[in-house]
């Protein structure tokens, strides 16, 4: 009588969840980022590398963006040093109401936004995996970035007539973490694709760069061709 007690019991006991660190394999995604599933996912390391540095250098030049437009605002006549010429002018840029598209100074805006980079990136550097919708926040702040800076081109370009050197180096780093970001979200799930297209994505890892590449070559190219009176003046 108890033996059967004892099978009847064994048989109707529920599943029960493994305890935490029962499982043998420490890690629950081995084939890489690409794996994981869309609701929790970490980053590779090259990419928590390009975070830290790429946010790093943006940074480093919104603060001194940021330290220049004090200068200015204490003293109308101050030069900055990156005044180098008429046409590469930090000075013109920062006079102008361009600078301050938001009621206040632009640099401002990437210093809160560049730190968020850097710490993302130095905590993804431990191995810390993420949320979704932190993934997708951070794919949204890259895109408005973007878009900020495809308008301060424009207007730098076709309405200020000059170039900042600081402002060029925040161009540069945004398109490369908004590009690397939204393909990290591709192939961690994030964004969803059919299999087909994300096999596609798989596939072309080696070309990624490819678009901040076409993107830098025709901002460039729009440069030379804006101001090329002055350049062809240097020939």
């Amino acid at each position: 009588m108890n033996e059967r007690d004892s099978s009847m019991n064994t048989d109707s006991a529920p599943d029960l969840p493994l305890a935490a660190g029962a499982d043998d394999d420490p890690d629950p995604w081995p084939d890489g980022p690409s794996h994981q599933p869309a609701s929790w996912a970490g980053p590779s390391r090259a990419y928590a590398w390009l975070l830290v540095i790429a946010g790093a250098i943006a940074l480093g030049a919104a603060i001194q963006l940021t330290l220049d437009k004090i200068k200015v605002l204490e003293n109308p006549h101050y030069v900055p040093d990156c005044n180098i010429n008429p046409i590469i002018s930090c000075g013109s840029v920062m006079r102008s109401w361009q600078a301050s598209a938001f009621g206040f100074p632009n640099p401002l805006i990437g210093l809160g936004a560049f730190a968020v980079v850097v710490t993302v990136g130095v905590v993804a550097l431990t191995g810390a995996r993420f949320p979704r919708w932190f993934w997708l926040g951070l794919n949204a702040g890259t895109l408005f970035g973007v878009g900020m800076i495809s308008w301060l081109i424009f207007q730098t370009l076709y309405r200020i007539g000059a170039v900042c050197p600081y402002c060029m180096v925040v161009w540069v780093t945004t398109i490369l973490l908004f590009w690397y970001t939204t393909v990290h979200n591709l192939r961690s799930g994030a964004i969803p694709l059919p299999e087909h297209a994300r096999n596609r994505v798989e596939a072309a890892a080696g070309w990624y760069w490819l678009v901040p590449f076409a993107c830098y070559l025709t901002i460039a190219l729009m440069v030379l061709n804006r101001f090329w009176y002055y350049w062809s003046t240097l020939l």
